[in-house]
């Protein structure tokens, strides 16, 4: 699963794993299923936590129950790629709380946002109102999903 870095045993690698799909079991459970003794396993996660392998433990949400169901995918093009552009792009970007991810793109667009709101016309005041009023955006493309066949909680 993750790409070759020799820092990281097979112990390591399987604790990562394990720990990636239910970051909340005990340590003596992650001990128990990566085949070592509670002491050793405690220092492996302590380990990678502190060599920022592992960046934090997180409740994944239920979005539909809590009234968030309508996600959409915004490519950006920005009118200037400069880096002081991009710099003012990205922290104005951070500050919509609509903004579930947001990736700069190697293509024909520059940024490739993921907006979850209530609804369509929710999304379509978090459009109007903040994504088009980002710093140096020069126009959008909007993706609506339908269904969510994988997430990061299936």
């Amino acid at each position: 699963m993750y790409a070759l870095d020799r820092k990281l045993d097979d112990f390591d690698r399987k604790i990562l794993d394990i720990l990636s799909v239910n970051g909340r079991i005990t340590l003596t459970d992650l001990a128990a299923q990566v085949g070592l003794s509670t002491t050793p396993c405690q220092t492996r996660v302590r380990r990678l936590e502190k060599e920022q392998y592992i960046l934090g433990y997180r409740a994944i949400l239920d979005m539909n129950k809590l009234g968030l169901a309508h996600i959409a995918f915004v490519q950006v093009t920005l009118s200037n790629t400069r880096e002081k552009a991009l710099q003012e792009f990205g922290d104005a970007v951070r500050k919509i709380p609509e903004k579930e991810q947001c990736h700069i793109i190697a293509g024909g667009f520059d940024y490739l946002l993921k907006i979850r709101t209530e609804d369509i016309d929710s999304y379509r005041k978090v459009l109007g109102e903040r994504v088009s009023a980002l710093p140096h955006v020069s126009h959008t493309s909007t993706f609506v999903v339908m269904e969510a066949v994988r997430d990061q909680s299936s």
